[in-house]
Order: C-alpha cells, then sequence, then structure tokens
C-alpha cells in the first residue's frame, strides 16, 4: 500500500482506482464525504421537485417533471450504491438517519412555490449539478464513479434543457409569468453561486483536488457555472448580480460573498456580509424544508424482505 503521498502523486500522473483495496485511508475518507453530499443532493432533490412538478401546465409537461423526479432518486441510488461499496450501510443512510444529518446542498431545504421555481430550480440547480459532475466525470481518480456518471450526465442534460425550454416559454408568455420568473432568480441565483463553496483563497481542506477526485478547484467550477448561466439570464431579460468584465476576463459578482440570507422571506440581504463559518453553520441547521423533504423518502420505505 502507497503512503499518502505517493499515492497522491500517482492520481496525478493519472492513476486509477478501481477498489478499495488500492485505496488509503485518506482517500476513502475524502471519497466518501463527496460521494455523501452527491447521493443526498440527488436523493434530496426529488422531493423538492415533486410537490410543483404537480402543477405542471399540461399533461407533457407533468410527465417530463416527474421524469426529473426519477431520474434523481436513480442518481442518488448510485451515489450510495458506490458508498455500500465503501463499507457503509445504505438502508441506514437513507432511512435512519435524522432529517438535520443529511449533507445536500442548501437550495433543496428551500420549498419550491410554484411552476416557475420548479423550472427556474431545473434551470439554475441542475446547471449547478451539471458543472460539478461534469468535472467529476472528466477528472475523477475514482473508475466506478467516472463510469457510473456517463448516464447521469446524459440525464442531467435533459433536466436542463428542460428547465430552460420551459424558463423561455414562461418568460414570453406575459409579464405576470416573467416577473414571477425574475422572483425565483433572485433568490436562487446567489444560491447557485454559493453551491461551489467557499473562494479558494479561503478553502482550508484542498484533498478533492490532492486526490484528483475532482478536477476543478470551487472558483473555477463557480466561473464555469457562470459562464453558462449569465448568457441564460441575459437572454431572457432577467436582472442578476453579476456580470462578465471583458478586462478581468472572467464573470465577478456585484457584491461581496458570502452575504446573510434571509430563509423565512427567501431574501439575501447584501448589505449583511458574513463569514463562511456562518454559512456552514446555515447548512447545518438546515433549511425550512428539510424534514418535510426527508419525512416524504423515509416514509416511503419497503418493509418487506425479499
Amino acid at each position: 500500500m502507497p503512503t499518502e503521498k505517493q499515492l497522491k502523486k500517482q492520481l496525478q500522473n493519472g492513476k486509477m482506482i478501481e477498489s478499495e483495496e488500492e485505496m488509503t485511508e485518506g482517500y476513502k475518507k475524502a471519497l466518501k464525504r463527496i460521494l455523501l453530499v452527491s447521493g443526498d443532493t440527488e436523493l434530496m432533490s426529488a422531493p423538492a421537485y415533486y410537490d410543483q412538478s404537480l402543477n405542471a401546465p399540461s399533461i407533457d409537461a407533468r410527465a417530463s417533471c416527474i421524469s426529473v423526479v426519477q431520474d434523481e432518486l436513480g442518481h442518488g441510488h448510485i451515489a450510495y450504491r458506490l458508498l455500500e461499496d465503501l463499507g457503509e450501510d445504505r438502508q441506514e443512510l437513507i432511512y435512519e438517519r435524522e432529517p438535520h444529518e443529511f449533507r445536500n446542498t442548501y437550495g433543496f431545504d428551500q420549498h419550491l412555490e410554484n411552476f416557475a421555481e420548479l423550472v427556474t430550480a431545473h434551470g439554475i440547480f441542475d446547471r449547478a449539478g451539471m458543472v460539478l459532475l461534469g468535472d467529476i466525470y472528466e477528472n475523477t481518480s475514482y473508475a466506478p464513479w467516472k463510469r457510473a456518471l456517463t448516464k447521469v450526465e446524459k440525464e442531467e442534460q435533459f433536466h436542463l434543457r428542460h428547465g430552460e425550454t420551459w424558463m423561455r416559454r414562461l418568460s414570453n408568455k406575459s409579464d405576470k409569468t416573467h416577473e414571477r420568473l425574475q422572483d425565483a432568480v433572485d433568490w436562487m441565483f446567489p444560491m447557485g453561486v454559493e453551491w461551489f463553496g467557499m473562494s479558494d483563497d479561503q478553502k482550508r481542506n484542498t484533498e478533492q483536488l490532492d486526490y484528483r477526485i475532482k478536477g476543478k478547484s470551487n472558483d473555477e467550477l463557480r466561473q464555469d457555472w457562470l459562464s453558462r448561466t449569465l448568457p441564460l439570464m441575459e437572454e431572457l431579460d432577467l436582472d442578476v448580480p453579476a456580470h462578465y468584465d471583458e478586462e478581468a476576463d472572467e464573470y465577478v459578482l456585484e457584491y461581496d460573498m458570502p452575504v446573510a440570507f434571509d430563509q423565512e422571506n427567501k431574501e439575501w440581504r447584501f448589505d449583511e456580509p458574513i463569514s463562511w463559518d456562518d454559512v456552514i453553520d446555515r447548512w447545518r441547521n438546515r433549511g425550512p424544508a428539510n424534514e418535510k423533504y426527508v419525512n416524504m423518502i423515509q416514509s416511503g420505505e419497503v418493509s418487506v424482505q425479499v
């Protein structure tokens, strides 16, 4: 078994890991941590999307929305199945944790209030998921996850196209539906920015990069997401607090990240800067829909043993 230092060097030179026997404890711990966040995020997106899927404006739209929910459940299963290969109990992970113990991204702890919010979540949150998983698919050193993501990435592209298509339809339908889109973007866009974590100059732990579990840093991933999201916002005439800086050749935020979030009213307090420790505390405390969504999942436990 190589040392941690030796393994990191081998991984940076292109080595792929196929099984637990090839891992150091450090590698396995880092891999399990990111797989848990991925699995929990995929799983909790399903109940977050479900309620408003039933309010889709047509049978075809409802079928597409429910297909997205089904896909997300399948993506969560993939992550939990990989965790099971690493010694975790899948039944325990899904059904025996308390709601606050789930580690999904904070966006899926919020209630979606209408169909416009649902499709905006597909257009903004699913794009963030695609950016993250696309980077892992392209760069990860863990071969079983790379193979599994071939299917996931194609399905996430469908989710994103579905969201963008309906955002365009709603944007052009009436002033009222365009206003609803803007209201959704007002709270979802900064949450998408926050999705990628603290800025590189403040990040304390680089193990996922060191082990080549992922290939890009937080700021690089955030720039990737902004470069794909801003053009859509401009196309739909939706205002966001960010723009492209030609001189710097990068996308820049028009506020200092991070900022406080009023979860009761789903409003960002841009004039109230906070620390990343405050953000992490908010994530750990979970959001207003956390218990409802976890209970929706856990109440579906199958008790019959096959």
